[in-house]
C-alpha cells in the first residue's frame, strides 16, 4: 500500500521530470515542499487537468463517496484491480484522474524477533529521480478547502523482492505515461490500459532501512 510518503522537492523540479506541454497553472514558486514524511488525513499538492490547461492544488489525503461518509476512516489508496468497476469510486472514475508527485514512499516491517517492534523501509527510483503515483480526486481548483475533495492513490500489487516489503505498492508511472494518464481526451479504456499494464516494474525500485520516520501534521 502507500500509507506514508515524501514531497520535498520544488514543484519545478517534478515539472521538469514530466515535462508536460501543457500550461501549468500554479501560484507556488519553487521553493522545496520539504514533506519528508507526508501523512493521510493532510492537504498535499496534486497535479490535475482543467480546462485551461494543468493545476496544482492542495487536497485532503483520503476520499469516500458522501453515502459511505462516516462509516469508517475515510480509504487513502484504492486497487486497481477493483478501481475501475467497483461502486466506491464510481463518482472518481475515470474522468478524477490526478498525479501526486512524490521522492519515495515508507512501509513498516515487522521485526521477527519481536512482533511489537516494526522499521521503517523507504522505497524510491533506483535513479532517485522524482516519481508520479496515479490517483483519482475530487478538488476544486482553489486554496481553501471544500468539503467533499480528496484523493486516493492507486495501487498494484507487488512482486519479486519488494513483496517482502509490502504486498501492494503505489502505481507509479513513468513521464510519458503520467502525462497520457491526466490528459483529458484520454479515454476511459486507454486509462484502464495504462493503470494495469503500464505502471513501472519492481526492477525500477530500490528500498533500505531508515531509523526513524516522523509524522508532521500539515493542514
Amino acid at each position: 500500500m502507500c500509507g506514508r510518503f515524501a514531497q520535498y522537492q520544488g514543484l519545478a523540479d517534478y515539472l521538469r521530470e514530466l515535462d508536460a506541454e501543457q500550461d501549468v497553472i500554479s501560484g507556488y514558486d519553487n521553493a522545496p515542499i520539504a514533506r519528508y514524511n507526508v501523512v493521510p488525513g493532510t492537504r498535499v499538492l496534486i497535479l490535475h487537468s482543467v480546462e485551461e490547461g494543468l493545476r496544482i492544488d492542495p487536497c485532503h489525503w483520503g476520499w469516500a463517496p458522501f453515502w459511505a461518509k462516516g462509516k469508517r476512516p475515510d480509504p487513502i489508496n484504492a486497487r486497481v484491480e477493483t478501481v475501475t468497476t467497483g461502486k466506491f469510486f464510481k463518482a472518481l472514475w475515470p474522468n478524477g484522474r490526478a498525479l501526486v508527485m512524490a521522492d519515495g514512499w515508507y512501509e513498516w516491517v515487522k521485526d521477527p524477533a519481536d512482533p511489537k517492534k516494526k522499521q521503517p523501509y523507504f522505497i524510491r527510483l533506483k535513479n532517485q529521480a522524482p516519481m508520479f503515483m496515479a490517483a483519482l480526486a475530487q478538488v476544486h481548483a482553489d486554496l481553501e478547502p471544500h468539503e467533499g475533495d480528496g484523493f486516493v492513490i492507486i495501487t498494484a500489487a507487488s512482486d519479486q523482492g519488494m513483496v517482502d516489503i509490502h504486498d501492494r505498492r503505489p502505481l507509479v508511472l513513468a513521464p510519458e505515461h503520467a502525462r497520457q494518464w491526466i490528459d483529458p481526451d484520454l479515454t476511459a479504456a486507454q486509462a484502464e490500459f495504462i493503470a494495469k499494464e503500464l505502471c513501472l516494474s519492481v526492477d525500477e525500485f530500490e528500498w533500505f532501512p531508515v531509523k526513524s520516520v516522523r509524522a508532521k501534521t500539515y493542514h
